[in-house]
């Protein structure tokens, strides 16, 4: 298991359950991987008013075409049950004075139907409950600051990793939980760390990656305040009456369209008036109800009782990552990958809001019984290990790189700027210019100025890059 955000956590909880023994592979001490940082919660249909068939209605919608009907079709009817497993480990979800969950309404969904913990601080609750299941439990062995050097195959199987200490971990099967790629770009919501590592290894090892022109811009990141740069204000506030108003104060979009179209709404506006930011006026939400959000806007010298705060599209999600099927394989045998670090088709172009923390608990538990089933590790050979301890650890993103992605394929790209890519040093960023160069159309979060119209040709189709080629397909 590599990575121990919300997905690894709960897939190695899952694992441990069912009997297995799991190693779990840690960049950062436990507590403190990216999921740490999420504010938004698990979007699941528990309400009254609301169903599976409505929250994958939803889900299509805001996938602008491009959505895995099958996938979303298990998330929609999986995640209920995945929010009462949560409960039963102990994590507390908020709720109201007679101890019914307290649903919050975000941005593309027609119904109230995400579950937070602590306000905004759900993913913070999330982790830190399922860090101490996992440091408690004897089948989970634990290595902290620990690094993925390279996936170890044989053949065409995954059998194991290697770590960049000169671990050697053997298993009948790798699950990849890495996160996404968001912090490849200058500006973004993600800690440093987020650079598609887990999808770099899986394409050195022969998997196919795919989507990966498709990177969500989360619309309201803090703008231009030092040391609150890119600071995520959570769309929840947005679906309690937060607004958005440009530097004359009009409000210019409709604050709970799906994101990318609030993104486009904001750079859009901010291209006409040369502004850096434009104002999201939260004055008449109850501060206590984001304890997180308000405290650090404040810890920054905004008040957001009294002023409007500054906020721009920032890269936030990774659409695209490791294809995987129904139950998380990737197209390397032995390989899982759970989490943004995968590609289900999902999220489709658009991912709609809180789908993400959902979608680590019901293709995690999905991942465990193909995983336990995998052959039992032979031993290693000498000749093979040498090989891979010689591997370079993936490339950490210069700021020259984070620059060109932020300029060149940001929120509106073009063939000039995409072509540029091609010659980047970091290779996800090649990788990344080669899938947007064959979206010859404008879909979700992936717009291009020289082809502004969404290609009906091209729906439900699928960029995939395998090795050095790069093909369509569509997924059933």
């Amino acid at each position: 298991m590599v990575g121990a955000g919300a997905a690894g956590l709960y897939t190695a909880l899952c694992a441990s359950r069912r009997g297995a023994r799991v190693a779990l592979v840690s960049a950062t001490p436990l507590a403190e991987a990216s999921s740490y940082w999420a504010q938004g919660g698990l979007a699941a249909a528990l309400g009254d008013d609301d169903s599976p068939e409505l929250h994958l209605r939803d889900t299509e919608l805001a996938g602008r075409g491009l959505v895995r009907h099958s996938a979303a079709e298990i998330l929609t009817r999986e995640a209920p049950d995945r929010v009462r497993d949560l409960q039963s480990l102990g994590v507390r979800f908020d709720a109201d004075r007679f101890g019914r969950l307290a649903l919050g309404l975000e941005g593309g969904h027609s119904v109230r139907r995400v579950v937070h913990a602590g306000g905004s601080a759900t993913g913070r609750r999330v982790v830190r409950q399922l860090s101490a299941l996992a440091a408690g439990e004897p089948r989970i062995t634990v290595f902290e600051r620990a690094r993925a050097k390279a996936l170890w195959r044989s053949g065409r199987r995954c059998r194991g990793l290697v770590c960049d200490d000169g671990r050697i971990i053997a298993a009948r099967a790798v699950v990849l939980a890495t996160g996404g790629a968001a912090a490849l770009w200058a500006r973004t919501t993600n800690p440093p760390g987020s650079q598609g590592t887990g999808l770099l290894l899986a394409h050195a090892a022969g998997a196919e990656l795919a989507d990966l022109e498709l990177l969500q811009f989360h619309p309201t990141a803090v703008s231009g305040v030092p040391g609150r740069e890119g600071f995520l204000v959570t769309e929840a506030v947005r679906g309690e009456g937060a607004t958005l108003h440009d530097a004359t104060g009009e409000r210019f979009v409709d604050e709970l369209a799906p994101r990318d179209e609030v993104s486009r709404a904001i750079e859009s506006r901010l291209r006409e008036t040369g502004a850096r930011a434009v104002g999201l006026d939260m004055r008449m939400i109850d501060p206590a109800r984001f304890p997180n959000v308000v405290g650090a806007l404040q810890e920054a010298g905004l008040d957001p009782t009294r002023e409007l705060i500054p906020v721009a599209p920032a890269a936030h999600y990774m659409m695209g990552g490791i294809v995987t099927d129904l139950d998380a394989r990737s197209t390397l045998a032995g390989l899982y990958a759970v989490g943004e670090s995968s590609c289900t088709g999902l999220h489709g172009a658009n991912r709609l809001a809180s789908n993400s923390l959902s979608e680590c608990f019901v293709f995690a538990r999905r991942a465990i019984a193909g995983a336990l089933a995998e052959p039992v590790p032979e031993p290693a050979q000498a000749e093979e290990l040498q090989l891979l301890g010689s591997l370079p650890s993936a490339p950490v993103a210069s700021a020259e790189t984070r620059a060109a992605l932020w300029s060149d394929a940001g929120i509106v790209r073009c063939e000039d700027g995409l072509r540029r890519l091609l010659a980047n040093p970091h290779p996800l960023a090649r990788l990344i210019s080669r899938c947007a160069l064959a979206r010859t159309e404008s879909r979700g979060a992936h717009q291009r100025a020289d082809y502004p119209s969404r290609d009906p040709s091209l729906e439900e189709r699928h960029v995939v890059a395998a090795a050095e080629s790069i093909a369509w397909q569509r997924w059933s």
